[in-house]
């Protein structure tokens, strides 16, 4: 048996976990089922087991997400929950991290809400540049809402407070029910055809998810996203949430808030305009005082006291002006003539037959410097010339044999001949003499005593 085959608990437990984590679906999953042994830990984190008529699986929600949570879970309960599959290393078991946890009476509406919301999401229906601003110093309120809800009032009541002067107009709606989205689809895209109003405010009070759930229709937001009014969003309380909120150009935790959103404080418009009613009659009575002043100094001025010698100085000065201009002229017809002259002159010196006169003089010159220096080299090498000449000339045997000296050669091997040793009877010599060569044949040698 291999030892390279045998796991150690730790590393069989790695490997399946990392065979969770790959897989993509476990990642994001939805479980429906009972909760049991629900216990809260000291540190927030949230464990039970999640089961149903047949299986059970261990879980465990972090505090980071069940801080969100909107009711209590308690053992016994149906809830629907969102997570991740994975592996508890220390125990070698899986189990379930959820991260949403939702009763499951609302979980088909849950689910949907979360489908519909990613979707418009992905469409681009909650992007902030698409959204519109709104309207500072609105004049014309349209409110679609319910005509005998607390909604209407809170925002009749906030807006005749706060900014009595603009005109609140009700479109009544159905805000529950199978026919309230086709009640509100139709209010807003009255209100935007009429083309008269400023802002629009949509919404109704606070209640569950289904009873909220007309603004979570998908014709509802589309209609929303289409209109070209501004619309403020203000659904149910600050917690609720729904995707008109998200899609609306404002959204308002509250139909109070969004009234309080719509409109200005009057009282405090009116405390601004004081404000810059002060403001400005500080600056036009500064404004005033600076222009008197100005005016009383042009009153003294040397021009409004001594006017005729003030054109009289004018005149002189024109003649001035008259003068240097005239010089001006001279200056500048008279300049650019020297200038075109000198240039030309310049020009002249330039030219190309010129310029090939004096290359050719400077080469003739050149030529004979060198010429002359070639013949001044020539005479001084001359003589060391000469008399190496005759120096060789008295050693040479060339001029010995003028006195009657000769050279013998070995005629096989071409080697001079100094000794009687290097010949033998029946060689064949050659005789260098003066005038020619001698050819000899050796009949016998004699050694000198």
């Amino acid at each position: 048996m291999s030892t390279r085959n045998i796991w150690s608990i730790s590393e069989a437990t790695r490997y399946i976990k990392s065979l969770l984590e790959e897989d993509s679906i476990l990642h994001n999953v939805w479980l429906r089922g009972e909760l049991s042994n629900v216990k809260l830990h000291s540190r927030g984190h949230l464990y039970f087991t999640i089961k149903d008529d047949q299986s059970r699986m261990q879980a465990v929600m972090f505090a980071g997400h069940n801080r969100y949570l909107a009711f209590k879970p308690e053992n016994g309960m149906k809830v629907i929950i969102r997570g991740e599959v994975n592996v508890y290393e220390p125990y070698g078991q899986y189990q379930f991290y959820a991260k949403e946890m939702q009763p499951d009476g609302i979980g088909s509406l849950y689910l949907a809400y979360e489908k519909l919301k990613a979707q418009l999401e992905r469409e681009g229906l909650f992007d902030a540049e698409r959204k519109k601003t709104i309207p500072t110093f609105p004049t014309r309120i349209a409110v679609i809402t319910s005509p005998t809800g607390a909604a209407i009032r809170d925002i009749v009541t906030t807006i005749k407070r706060r900014y009595p002067i603009a005109q609140i107009t009700l479109l009544p709606v159905l805000v529950q029910g199978e026919q309230a989205p086709e009640s509100i689809i139709h209010a807003i895209k009255q209100a935007d055809l009429a083309k008269c109003f400023d802002c629009l405010i949509v919404g109704r009070g606070g209640g569950s998810i289904e009873e909220l759930w007309a603004f979570n229709d998908e014709g509802v937001v589309r209609a929303i996203a289409a209109t070209e009014v501004p619309v403020i969003s203000a659904v149910g309380h600050e917690t609720d949430f729904t995707i008109s909120d998200f899609v609306a150009d404002l959204r308002a935790p509250t139909p109070t808030g969004a009234a309080e959103l719509a409109v200005p404080d009057i009282r405090e418009v009116q405390r601004s305009l004081q404000l810059m009613q002060k403001r400005l009659k500080k600056l036009m009575n500064d404004r005033l005082v600076t222009e008197n002043n100005k005016l009383e100094r042009l009153k003294r001025s040397y021009a409004f006291r001594y006017p005729e010698q003030l054109i009289r100085q004018k005149e002189q000065q024109l003649d001035g002006y008259i003068d240097r201009l005239k010089r001006s002229i001279v200056a500048t017809v008279t300049e650019p003539a020297n200038r075109l002259g000198y240039l030309d002159k310049a020009l002249n010196r330039l030219h190309p037959h010129v310029r090939v006169g004096q290359a050719r003089d400077r080469k003739q010159q050149v030529q004979d410097a060198l010429i002359k220096a070639m013949k001044q080299h020539l005479k001084e090498k001359r003589q060391p010339f000469e008399k190496a000449i005759g120096d060789l000339n008295l050693l040479s045997p060339l001029r010995m044999m003028d006195r009657g000296y000769s050279l013998a050669y070995n005629k096989e091997n071409h080697t001079l001949v100094k000794s009687v040793e290097q010949v033998n009877s029946g060689a064949k010599l050659d005789i260098r003499v003066k005038d020619g060569t001698i050819h000899c044949l050796v009949e016998e040698t004699e050694i000198a005593e």
